[in-house]
């Protein structure tokens, strides 16, 4: 295959990007906005354990109960602080797709390999929440959602660019799937399924 085919599902996708990086801009905002808050809460816990947050509403959903476990400071510190560092990233692929910019293979399968692990690392914390902490965060639950929406609009892009070199069969199933909007129901089970699980032990 030559690069000009290669590059034809390119072109015929691009104008319905935009969809995805408006979702991706929203997304990453809400995640920063709440990994600001979680970051001050982290600051306010160190001094005193015993604080009482403003997300503090039961002893089970409590961001102080979550916020004072090791999980919570994985690397050795607040691991609110990484979304202060990842999520601008994020806002400005968002704000440059929307412009129109093309960015190149490698730089769109290197942030969908990272924001991989960014996703796994989510879902790590809420289910240690959910099974081990025994509480719940109101934001750490915002992050997890807006990670798995900032995901599903990054994987999107990606299959409809092709970055993954899929065959030309291949690619036309996935162009076919994505058009019907198969990806965005996922992404709503996955959500309305988080949602549950929320409502079923702890509301």
């Amino acid at each position: 295959m030559t690069d000009d085919e290669l590059e034809a599902p390119e072109q015929e996708a691009r104008p319905r990007h935009r969809g995805a990086y408006v979702e991706m801009l929203v997304s990453s905002v809400l995640s920063l906005v709440a990994s600001l808050v979680l970051s001050i809460d982290a600051i306010v816990l160190a001094a005193d354990p015993d604080a009482a947050l403003s997300c503090n509403i039961t002893d089970t959903i409590s961001c102080a109960k979550v916020g004072v476990s090791w999980q919570a400071n994985l690397l050795g510190f607040p691991n609110a602080f990484l979304g202060l560092m990842a999520e601008p990233v994020v806002i400005t692929v968002a704000v440059a797709g929307l412009a129109g910019v093309m960015f190149p293979r490698w730089f769109m399968n290197a942030a969908m390999a990272v924001y991989s692990i960014g996703l796994v690392f989510a879902y790590w914390l809420f289910f240690q929440a959910y099974f081990v902490i025994g509480a719940l965060c109101p934001w750490c639950l915002l992050v997890t959602v807006t990670t798995t929406t900032v995901f599903a609009s990054l994987l999107r892009v990606n299959l409809l660019d092709n970055t993954f070199r899929l065959p030309p069969r291949a690619y036309e199933r996935v162009a076919w799937a994505l058009r019907v909007g198969i990806d965005i129901w996922v992404t709503i089970l996955i959500i309305a399924l988080l949602a549950g699980m929320v409502i079923f032990r702890y509301i």
